[in-house]
């Protein structure tokens, strides 16, 4: 039984999980927008509002740990110089998931993952 098992796995192993949302997150990052699926969205979101609150802080350690939790020194520098100035004054929820309909292969649910404005 799963009770109080708080990971998503997603019918992938770790390492792949891990990977696959990091570049999914820094994708987000990057072009503020990503159509998805609704699995992964919910598991990508609360990785986002951890990259975003570390990314506020704005000093060297800051810098190094977002360079671990993303594969691109591109989206770390956009969360640092860009997105902790529009959230300074926002604790969590960056993240919106709207709901976009269903894929026609598998009938999986699609969404899109944006940044809040």
């Amino acid at each position: 039984m799963r009770h109080l098992k708080k990971v998503k796995k997603l019918n992938k192993v770790k390492s792949h999980r891990d990977l696959m949302l990091k570049n999914l997150a820094a994708s987000v990052i990057q072009y503020e927008e990503v159509k998805t699926t609704e699995a992964k969205a919910k598991a990508v979101s609360s990785l986002i509002d951890r990259i975003i609150t570390v990314g506020k802080a704005k000093d060297l350690a800051a810098r190094r740990r977002l360079y671990e939790l993303l594969p691109t020194k591109l989206a770390a520098n956009k969360v640092l110089d860009v997105l902790s100035d529009r959230y300074k004054d926002r604790t969590s929820g960056f993240t919106s998931i709207v709901h976009i309909g269903f894929r026609r292969g598998d009938n999986s649910k699609m969404v899109k993952v944006k940044l809040v404005e």
